[in-house]
C-alpha cells in the first residue's frame, strides 16, 4: 500500500503541474489575442487619419491614382498654407469657439444640476423621471429639427448664434446620465454629513461633490466641444450669411466646384483636426478615468 501511495502522487503532482501548464498557456494566448484585437481595432480607426494627412501631402494629379499612393512623392507642404488662405480660416476658427466655448459652459452648468438632483436628492419619482428622461435619446435629431427651426425662428434667433448655444443650458440626456452616474460614485456620507452640519445642496454640489468630479467634467467638456467643433447640420441650418460661417461649413468651399480640390480639403480638415487632438491628448488621464467610474455604480 504504501507503495501504491509513493506511486500515485507523482501522477497527482503531474496532473497539477500539467494543469496549471495549460492554464497559463492559455491565458497567455487569450492576452495576445485580445492585444492583437486592439492593435486591429486600432489600425481600423488610424486609417482613416492616416489617409486623411497622406491626401493633405498630395499633388492634384497624386490624389486619384490607381492603385492609390499611401506615402506621396514628394510631399506638397504648401498645400497647408493653400488651403489656410483659400478660406478665411482664422474667421472661422473664431466662429467656432464663440460657439463651442459658451456651448460647452451651458452644458456644464445644467446637466451638472440636473445630474446631482437625479443621484443625490432624495425624492419621490426621481428614477421614473430619469428613465423617462433617457428615453428621449431614442428620439433623433432629424425628428425635432423642423420644429425648432420654426420656433428660433419666431423668436427672431435665425442668422445668429444663439440657436447654436441656447439649447446646451438645457440639458442633454447623455451628458446628464454620465453626471448622474458619477456623482452616485462618491459615497453619500458625505453629503449626509454636510446636511447635518446645515450646508445646502448647491453648497454641497460646490463644495463637496465638484472638487471630486474633475474627471466627469473633463469627459463632458470634452464630447461637447468636439460636438460642436465638428457639428455641420446645425450651423448650415441656422446661420445665413459666409461670414458667420464654422470650420465645418467653412470645408465645403473646396468642394463646391466642378473640380474638388481635395488635396486642399484634406489639408485644411487636418488642421482643423489638430486642436481636438490636442486637448484630448492634454487631458486624457482624466478624460480615461471619467468614462471608466460612470459605469461602477448605476
Amino acid at each position: 500500500m504504501a507503495q501504491i501511495k509513493a506511486v500515485s502522487r507523482p501522477i497527482r503532482r503531474g496532473r497539477r503541474s500539467r494543469s496549471v501548464v495549460l492554464t497559463t498557456l492559455g491565458r497567455r494566448t487569450g492576452k495576445v489575442l485580445g492585444i492583437l484585437l486592439a492593435y486591429l481595432v486600432g489600425a481600423a480607426f488610424f486609417l482613416p487619419l492616416f489617409w486623411m494627412a497622406s491626401t493633405a501631402l498630395k499633388t492634384p494629379g497624386q490624389t486619384f491614382l490607381s492603385p492609390p499612393a499611401w506615402i506621396p512623392s514628394p510631399f506638397a507642404w504648401e498645400n497647408f498654407p493653400e488651403a489656410v488662405r483659400y478660406i478665411p480660416f482664422g474667421l472661422y476658427t473664431l466662429n467656432t469657439l464663440k460657439i463651442a466655448i459658451p456651448s460647452v459652459f451651458g452644458t456644464l452648468l445644467s446637466c451638472c444640476l440636473v445630474g446631482y438632483g437625479l443621484s443625490r436628492v432624495r425624492a419621490p419619482g426621481r428614477d421614473f423621471f430619469f428613465y423617462m428622461m433617457l428615453s428621449t435619446m431614442m428620439v433623433p435629431w432629424a425628428v425635432t429639427m423642423v420644429p425648432l427651426f420654426i420656433m428660433f425662428k419666431h423668436l427672431g434667433w435665425t442668422g445668429t448664434y444663439l440657436p447654436l448655444i441656447a439649447p446646451s443650458f438645457f440639458g442633454s440626456p447623455y451628458y446628464i446620465f454620465l453626471f448622474r452616474q458619477f456623482f452616485l460614485t462618491i459615497p453619500m456620507e458625505l453629503s449626509d454629513a454636510a446636511v447635518v452640519d446645515g450646508c445646502s445642496h448647491l453648497g454641497i454640489l460646490w463644495r463637496i461633490i465638484l472638487p471630486l468630479a474633475k474627471p466627469i467634467i473633463v469627459t463632458v467638456a470634452l464630447f461637447r466641444f468636439n460636438a460642436a467643433w465638428s457639428d455641420y447640420l446645425a450651423p448650415l441650418i441656422f446661420l445665413h450669411r459666409r461670414e458667420q460661417f464654422t470650420i465645418a461649413l467653412g470645408l465645403t468651399y473646396f468642394l463646391d466646384m466642378d473640380q474638388p480640390l481635395w488635396n486642399l480639403a484634406m489639408a485644411a480638415t487636418t488642421v482643423a483636426v489638430v486642436p481636438v487632438i490636442a486637448i484630448f491628448l492634454v487631458a486624457q488621464r482624466s478624460f480615461i478615468e471619467g468614462i471608466t467610474l460612470t459605469g461602477i455604480k448605476g
